[in-house]
């Protein structure tokens, strides 16, 4: 036994079409090729991990090198990757079982354990070693694998091209590691960017940095290693031996930001499924937040090895927080898409989900300060939950702030509007549109403003939508002050007045009359206004329907082809009104009215329907003027 090439060797035919497996690997299984590498890693710290549990009842085991370790060496001059560990390792019999579990269980057998594991029951299949083990075979024209069993004085090496057949043979023990596993790769002509030590380094940490064995990196046969993974999570760490320096770092590095985590949320969650939580609310608002195609940023570890970024971990309305779930109760599955589909996932979703609100309500109660930089960032996309997450809407309704007519630069909950509601007042007002000022501005406000009553000014254009689908909130419902009547003739002014309802004099209700007449189905209703107390004239949609924003919005994203008729309100008591209604031609008027429609529009955010028109009218007023 001198040489390993004088030892018997055995050949074995793969039992299931080998190329067919490979390509349901390659195609159906891993998203890209560097998996390979954390699937290698994966079955190295769970040999390691092994051995830590059989030596407590045979210590034995461990010899001389007690301490666990992942080593990978680079041979860029021979195009060769090796990854070896100091694990449990392998007898014959258990390299052919542990290598060859795919291959007789053959491919149809194969498929239909991935689609079992795709309707979540729950298949290990990557906890195999044969699995993850074959997705070397997407790198590699060759793998060797030489292993020997802790304790054992024997070594042996498997070996095969994944193209039909494998060979085991007994290795000479002088080149065989000591204890553990080692995998060669032969990588093939496109793969060599696996021998380059900044791609390699950037794939462990970004896959494998959290593994609970260390990992080095050789950078070529003979050098010395360098440690590129420690062997330890943050998260798995207590809270309390965690500083805040500690998680400013790991934030930055998993978000590949800059600012400072304005909100950090750490449990692990136990009962019916286990499982770390760590996850970070920004200071500052993330470049794509309002990038219609993000997603979340929210890592998923399996047992401390990274499976991916996508999984949908969090609602997308929390799509501004980052950070990761670790949990050991999902298998290292072959597919992300079947990983998105667990049932396990989404129960890790609604508890991840639960606790991020619930810390952030904490933070309102008792930072109503660091609460209000939060909302300033990130109410836009929270209110995006009001309108798409049934389960949690009352309690995004409650965490929700908003500016109002009463609140000047602050911003206010629906728990003091509520508190301070008028006597008379029976529903939550509001305004919607895209400019702070004005809305401010706007004629719509003036008898809400009179009588003191406080309206939402709503400015984002999720706001448009969310309040359809709130009905109300403490009882009281939300009402569009752009909408349908304005119900204001029982509320007190503010200066403390009885409520009066408003008369319309026999000139003005024939003034009314006239511009319902010339104005036509331009608009479906000309009436006196309840809400005017300073301007002439202001637009409002019917009681029926979307309120005049959200007919825009609908309209100017092709989901509305055809928005309803507004409503004409006429202020009654204003001067201008008085004056028109007193006399004139008939021409005059007819002017005046379709002036005064376009006045209304223009106060709305609008445009004159036909500038030439509203141009030619505007003229011959300045020319009678002058003539006057």
């Amino acid at each position: 036994m001198s040489n390993a090439a004088e030892k018997p060797v055995e050949n074995h035919v793969f039992e299931a079409d080998v190329a067919r497996l490979l390509h349901l690997m390659v195609h159906s299984v891993y998203s890209d090729k560097d998996v390979f590498l954390r699937e290698l890693i994966s079955n190295a710290a769970d040999a390691c991990e092994k051995l830590r549990y059989e030596a407590i009842s045979a210590p034995e085991l461990l010899s001389d090198d007690p301490t666990p370790r992942i080593t990978l060496t680079l041979d860029a001059d021979n195009n060769r990757l090796v990854v070896e560990d100091n694990g449990i390792g392998m007898s014959r019999d258990d390299m052919v079982e542990a290598l060859g579990t795919i291959a007789r269980s053959g491919t149809r057998a194969f498929m239909e354990r991935v689609e079992a594991a795709k309707a979540g029951e729950g298949a290990q299949l990557i906890g195999q070693f044969g699995v993850g083990f074959y997705s070397a075979f997407m790198v590699a024209d060759k793998v060797d694998v030489v292993s020997r069993h802790a304790g054992s004085a024997h070594a042996w090496l498997w070996s095969s091209d994944g193209k039909g057949s494998y060979t085991v043979t007994e290795a000479n023990i002088s080149d065989a590691p000591a204890r553990g596993t080692r995998i060669t790769m032969h990588l093939m002509d496109d793969a060599k960017s696996y021998t380059s030590k900044w791609d390699v380094e950037r794939i462990v940490k970004d896959q494998s940095g959290h593994v609970p064995v260390p990992i080095d990196l050789i950078e070529k046969p003979g050098a010395e290693a360098e440690r590129i993974g420690d062997g330890t999570a943050l998260w798995t760490k207590s809270r309390s031996d965690i500083t805040k320096e500690e998680y400013a770092d790991f934030y930055r590095g998993l978000s590949g930001q800059y600012d400072e985590p304005a909100l950090t949320v750490h449990f692990r969650a136990e009962g019916r499924h286990e499982y770390t939580g760590l996850a970070f609310v920004p200071e500052s608002k993330p470049l794509d937040m309002f990038d219609p195609s993000a997603k979340g940023r929210m890592k998923l570890y399996v047992k401390r090895v990274f499976i991916t970024d996508d999984a949908e971990l969090l609602p997308r309305y929390l799509r501004f927080v980052r950070g990761l779930v670790d949990t050991s109760d999902l298998p290292l599955n072959v597919s992300r898409e079947m990983i998105q589909e667990s049932p396990i996932l989404a129960a890790i979703r609604k508890g991840l989900t639960n606790r991020v609100l619930t810390a952030i309500e904490k933070l309102a109660e008792n930072d109503a300060d660091a609460f209000a930089k939060l909302w300033d960032a990130f109410g836009a996309v929270l209110k995006e939950g009001i309108y798409d997450d049934f389960e949690r809407r009352s309690q995004l309704i409650a965490l929700s702030r908003f500016r109002t007519t009463t609140s000047d630069e602050a911003t206010r909950s629906l728990a003091d509007y509520v508190k301070d509601m008028k006597d008379a007042q029976a529903a939550i007002y509001y305004l919607t549109g895209d400019n702070l000022d004005r809305l401010k501005a706007s004629p719509q406000l003036e008898g809400f403003r009179a009588r003191g009553i406080e309206v939402l000014l709503l400015t984002d254009s999720v706001d448009s939508f969310w309040v359809t689908a709130a009905p109300d909130f403490e009882g009281k419902p939300f009402k569009s002050i752009t909408q349908g009547a304005a119900d204001l003739a029982q509320v007190p002014k503010a200066d403390g007045e009885a409520p009066v309802v408003p008369e319309t004099t026999e000139a003005v209700t024939g003034f009314i009359a006239f511009a319902k007449t010339t104005l036509g189905d331009t608009v479906s209703d000309v009436r006196a206004s309840e809400r005017l107390t300073e301007s002439a004239v202001c637009l409002v949609a019917p009681e029926q329907g979307y309120d005049r924003q959200l007919e825009k919005l609908l309209q100017g994203s092709g989901r509305l082809d055809l928005i309803a008729k507004p409503i004409l309100e006429i202020n009654p008591g204003h001067s201008l009104i008085a004056a028109l209604a007193s006399g004139g031609s008939d021409e005059f008027r007819t002017d005046a009215v379709q002036l005064l429609l376009d006045q209304a529009r223009v106060l709305d955010g609008d445009k004159p329907q036909d500038p030439r028109a509203f141009a030619e009218r505007l003229s011959r007023l300045f020319a009678r003027a002058l003539k006057g």
